[in-house]
């Protein structure tokens, strides 16, 4: 008799716990439903990638990964050179962060955001072979042919004045 009539009390008392905030569920995958997430997919994909003057720089290939928590790039240049960063976003300071190492020592640390001309990071390149660091910044402009533009730069007076350090031309490689 007992446990009939104390039934719907603990009944109550269970619906109250499992509708708590400490029960209820975060999404499962969350950088899949947050936009933030998707504002550097139009970097996504397989690429060849050309200089201005139309010259062959390499093959870089960017995929989602971790569920789209990060975007993972791996560089083959013409010439041999390899490289690769992840990308992701900081939801501590809501800003894209890229940090890129390759074969010959260059590390780049970059973060930033979407603005209108596109994605723009900025931070430092080291040089581990020398041990210098500077002042750095990338911007990703999503062109209206499809194309994405990569444009680098370094400084060499604390960002007074910027030099060109790599511009290329991503063109989506076809469908195989």
């Amino acid at each position: 008799m007992f446990i009939i009539e104390s039934f719907p009390k603990y009944l109550i008392l269970l619906l109250f716990i499992l509708a708590s905030p400490a029960f209820s569920q975060a999404p499962s995958f969350p950088c899949e439903e947050d936009e933030k997430f998707a504002e550097f997919d139009f970097w996504v994909g397989g690429w060849d990638v050309h200089v201005a003057n139309g010259t062959f720089a390499g093959n870089n290939e960017i995929k989602r990964a971790e569920r789209g928590c990060v975007l993972i790039e791996n560089w083959q240049g013409a010439k041999g050179a390899t490289g690769m960063s992840i990308n992701y976003v900081d939801k501590i300071s809501d800003e894209w962060v890229q940090v890129w190492n390759d074969a010959s020592g260059s590390q780049i640390n970059i973060r930033g955001g979407l603005t209108e001309e596109g994605m723009l990071l900025v931070g430092t390149i080291h040089y581990v072979a020398n041990g210098q660091t500077l002042p750095f910044r990338g911007l990703w402009t999503p062109l209206e042919d499809g194309r994405v533009r990569q444009f680098f730069e370094q400084s060499t007076d604390e960002g007074k004045t910027w030099t060109p350090w790599f511009e290329g031309f991503y063109t989506r490689k076809s469908a195989e």
